[in-house]
């Protein structure tokens, strides 16, 4: 008698190409897997895990599309253990023991249960303490698949079970093979005569934005919406316009373009132009760059490029981001034109960027200097008799809040990081650190 299963794929409404090219491009195996080279690329140690049969409970934390649901797949039949699918969005506690008691009879049976909770971050307390006992006991694998810090978002008593792994965004080239590989592919448009230039194909895999999913659906729709001429389907660029609802990314293959732009955002914003700088951004966001990559960018300037000379730009630049997550494309366009615009008018100072460079330089030279015994912490009474924590001066105590107390190693002793300029209000923070060294270069000679 003939496979039903495979007797089904070959009619028009049971056929694997009726799913999306996402799910029929799915890797079936590790060599298969495109991304996250960190974690499962040759020696690395989730590949390890993986291939000797050594899984424990485990989160994955990263942005949409990247491969998190994949890669419980593929842990799952690696190691020949029963999959369950779960969603976060449509189960509740009861569905929940449900699960957890067919899992632990077949742990009697010997059997392995990988439990896969898509977007785990959206149980509540209650949801995620009902794994607990079953993580504990070994009836299940959990692994969880979230796009929020697991940190604030999972139970601290789950969490400490589970081994976060953090996956990244695909890169444009990652993607890009992932494209070809759908053209190429008998699981996606393989049967067909595809017209469709690399940098065509450059241009989706930047729109995706890391997001593998996104970029195959895109592919898949500018392919089904291609003009048919003769036996080929071609692809051009309006087409891509127009299923992108973008102008084409003018960001090049190497992604030189993009790292000009945001050069010049960024320096546009420093040299106090914010005609320039507001240019730039358009330019960027105009051409489908990712807001919150972004409001990083001007996250970051805010203390590199400003620092204490305002630090309400640091506060602005956090207000913009968070309106981007909320927000997203068109709307947050306008909050980052006024993070940008403030960053561009604000005083400017480096002194808080070359403090950590200068410092950073020595703590890696002399990563073994111990920490002061003065300033060490003395939980214990052992700790305390080794004189941590002796001759300890409380600034709180004192009437001017300051000690003489050292603080730098002794080979640090007198070292100066921070150099505040006269920028802004950063020059108010150079006449209190001042008074501050003043203060106590006379009381260390009263000291002696």
């Amino acid at each position: 008698m003939a496979n039903r299963k495979n007797e089904g794929q070959d009619t028009f409404f049971t056929t694997e190409q009726t799913q999306p090219l996402a799910s029929r491009l799915r890797p079936h195996n590790l060599d298969e897997f495109v991304g996250q080279e960190h974690l499962v690329g040759e020696g690395k140690v989730l590949r390890k895990l993986i291939e000797s049969d050594s899984i424990s409970s485990m989160i994955f934390w990263g942005p949409p599309g990247v491969g998190k649901t994949t890669l419980a797949r593929i842990i799952a039949s690696s190691t020949k253990a029963n999959f369950i699918d779960f969603s976060a969005v449509t189960s509740g506690i009861k569905e929940i023991k449900q699960v957890m008691q067919k899992a632990e009879d077949g742990r009697r049976f010997g059997e392995k249960t990988i439990l896969f909770v898509d977007e785990i971050h959206r149980f509540n307390k209650a949801q995620q303490d009902a794994f607990l006992p079953y993580v504990e006991k070994g009836s299940i694998i959990l692994i969880g698949a979230t796009t929020e810090n697991p940190s604030f978002e999972v139970n601290n008593a789950l969490l400490s079970r589970c081994k976060v792994f953090v996956l990244q965004p695909l890169t444009t080239e990652n993607i890009v093979s992932l494209l070809k590989r759908a053209i190429g592919s008998k699981d996606g448009f393989g049967d067909m005569d595809v017209q469709i230039s690399d940098d065509d194909l450059y241009v989706i895999a930047n729109f995706a934005n890391g997001d593998a999913r996104t970029a195959l659906s895109t592919l898949e729709m500018v392919i089904l919406n291609g003009d048919l001429k003769g036996t080929s389907v071609v692809v051009s660029k309006d087409i891509i316009e127009q299923c992108i609802s973008k102008k084409s990314l003018l960001y090049d293959k190497d992604g030189e373009e993009h790292y000009n732009l945001i050069s010049a955002l960024h320096k546009s914003m420093r040299n106090s132009d914010p005609d320039a700088a507001v240019y730039w951004l358009a330019r960027m966001l105009e051409a489908g760059e990712d807001p919150l990559y972004v409001a990083r960018r001007v996250t970051r300037f805010a203390s590199e490029d400003i620092g204490l000379a305002d630090p309400r730009a640091l506060e602005i630049a956090i207000a913009a981001y968070q309106a981007c997550h909320y927000i997203g494309m068109p709307e947050c366009s306008v909050h980052l034109t006024e993070a940008v615009v403030y960053m561009s008018l604000a005083p400017k100072s480096n002194a808080l960027y070359m403090a950590y460079e200068h410092a950073k330089t020595d703590a890696i030279k002399q990563l073994a200097d111990p920490v002061p015994l003065v300033i060490r912490n003395a939980p214990t009474r052992l700790m305390k008799e080794l004189d941590y924590g002796k001759g300890y001066q409380y600034a709180h105590d004192t009437e001017d809040k300051l000690t003489t107390m050292q603080c730098l190693p002794d080979s640090l002793l007198g070292r100066e990081y921070y150099k505040p300029t006269d920028q802004g209000l950063e020059s108010r923070f150079k006449e209190r650190f001042q008074q501050i060294k003043e203060w106590k270069k006379a009381h260390s000679k009263d000291k002696k």
